[in-house]
């Protein structure tokens, strides 16, 4: 399979799930390039983007199990090439 670069973008709207959006990612690390994650205390929820490498399956799997995580939304955008 061909590798890709891509940007997940990840809204956390309760922040009880943070832990679990992080133990994922952890597990996911192996694809991780770079992460930025922003805290927006006035709206009660925290932004995360990161930058991702690897086979449209595994950021496929990643993106998927943070997406079954409660009041977690994903977004993600993937090279073509």
């Amino acid at each position: 399979m061909e590798y890709r670069v891509g940007v997940v973008a990840i809204v956390v709207e309760n922040l009880k799930s943070a832990p679990k959006v992080n133990e994922i990612l952890h597990e996911y690390a192996s694809l991780i390039v770079g992460r930025m994650g922003i805290p927006y205390k006035q709206k009660g929820i925290s932004v995360i983007s990161i930058i991702v490498d690897g086979t449209t399956d595994q950021i496929s799997a990643l993106t998927g199990k943070l997406g079954r995580v409660e009041d977690v939304h994903v977004k993600s955008a993937i090279t073509k090439k």
